[in-house]
């Protein structure tokens, strides 16, 4: 196997073991010597790669943003796009440990000596900007902030899959992002369009 790709399989194992230290036991709780073990790699492996347990933690918290396609594979920008946003990440919660863990990590940032809002401010900055795509179009009330319902929809989103890891471990995460939905849309979109919208994503 070239040099190259043996790197980037270490890598991948790396990385696949600390999401799963993380997802289990966060970020202070979770210790190289744990990583080490899960990914059966050697110390200078590891550090190869990553410098420290934070550099490791931050190249996983950037693992949230693979589950949005780049510009132009979106499809159409608007509402529907948001929804869709938060429902394959409902779903990805549930089934990729990568994005569990990344998830975990930015909401412990707290506990890091760099705490980064990067996350936050990205994930806002994409939800902007396809509502004021909506916008333009008639799908969001004209006298609506954009910037305002996306840092909500960014803090809702938060929290309800918090309380859906403690109530029934993510199991009825998309159901619970469906239920938000069928109260936000009412207060955002105009009556007219609102049958236009799939709070289960479409």
């Amino acid at each position: 196997m070239p040099k190259q790709q043996r790197a980037e399989r270490t890598r991948a194992t790396i990385l696949d073991a600390a999401a799963t230290v993380f997802d289990r036991q966060g970020f202070v709780g979770a210790s190289l010597s744990d990583i080490l073990a899960e990914a059966g790699v050697t110390k200078g492996a590891l550090y190869f790669h990553f410098a420290s347990k934070e550099e490791l933690a931050h190249a996983l918290v950037d693992e949230q943003f693979s589950i949005w396609p780049p510009p132009g594979e979106a499809g159409e920008p608007g509402l529907q796009n948001v929804i869709d946003l938060t429902q394959t990440m409902a779903r990805s919660l549930r089934e990729n440990v990568r994005i569990r863990a990344s998830i975990r990590l930015v909401i412990e940032q707290g506990t890091f000596s760099e705490p980064n809002p990067d996350s936050y401010l990205r994930w806002i900055d994409v939800i902007r900007g396809q509502l004021d795509h909506a916008k333009e179009h008639g799908d969001v009330r004209k006298e609506l902030n954009t910037t305002e319902i996306a840092n909500f929809l960014v803090g809702a989103f938060t929290g309800l899959q918090t309380a859906a890891q403690v109530l029934t471990d993510r199991a009825d995460l998309p159901e619970r992002v469906a239920t938000m939905w069928r109260y936000v849309l009412p207060s955002i979109v105009p009556p007219r369009r609102l049958s236009r919208f799939v709070p289960e994503g479409s």
